[in-house]
């Protein structure tokens, strides 16, 4: 008999890109999680201590494999159907640590960023609010078969920008933030329900489908 329940919901991994715990991308993070949650979707809310690794090394990984935490973070991305990261900006561009982790789990076969829905915010102190590292954060994900979200929110002056509650204080701000993850959330959706996105284009050397040495596949 069919079933009257109906599809389960987007499971959605957040976690910001710093490791200092009351860093304002731990709070950006935060918040985004409870918007992805009052929006029916189940979050997956991670710190970027939950995946501690050592800096990538590829005589470490042939002796030893992959560390633990980039395991576990292959482990939550595929359980997800999308993930967010809030990623601070380190003199222009990715933090380390981000990059790195991006590195180790690069290794996992088969290759869990793609084909998978990212979306990046990031919160920052100055007027620009750490968008330029987000463009750069772009690069390895995209790099990796990752469909990352085109519209990217970017804090300034995040260090007053936050309510005692962990809400944005600028009404234009929290109303821009709460459309760009519902929008965000209706394309996840989308794929995951309709597969309305069948053509995925990729350029990731690690991952052929064919003998050829340099490729642009399409599955």
């Amino acid at each position: 008999m069919p079933s009257d329940a109906g599809p389960s919901p987007l499971r959605v991994l957040v976690f910001g890109g710093a490791l200092r715990a009351e860093s304002a991308n731990a709070r950006l993070a935060s918040l985004v999680a409870r918007l992805i949650a009052d929006a029916g979707a189940t979050v997956d809310h991670a710190a970027m201590r939950d995946f501690a690794m050592p800096m990538y090394d590829g005589d470490m990984e042939v002796a030893e494999g992959l560390p633990p935490g980039a395991l576990a973070l292959r482990d939550r991305l595929e359980r997800c159907d999308a993930f967010v990261i809030s990623s601070p900006e380190y003199n222009g561009s990715v933090p380390g640590v981000l990059k790195n982790a991006i590195d180790w789990v690069s290794r996992v076969r088969p290759q869990p960023f793609k084909t998978k829905h990212a979306m990046l915010v990031s919160a920052s102190p100055s007027l620009v609010g750490g968008n330029r590292g987000l463009w750069a954060l772009r690069v390895p994900l995209e790099h990796l078969g990752t469909r990352v979200y085109p519209d990217m929110f970017s804090l300034a002056n995040c260090y007053s920008a936050f309510a005692e509650d962990g809400t944005l204080i600028d009404s234009g701000l929290r109303e821009r933030l709460a459309e760009t993850v519902a929008g965000f959330l209706s394309l996840v959706e989308a794929d995951v329900r309709y597969v309305c996105l069948e053509r995925r284009w990729y350029e990731f050397l690690g991952d052929r489908t064919e003998a050829a040495i340099t490729q642009r596949s399409e599955e």
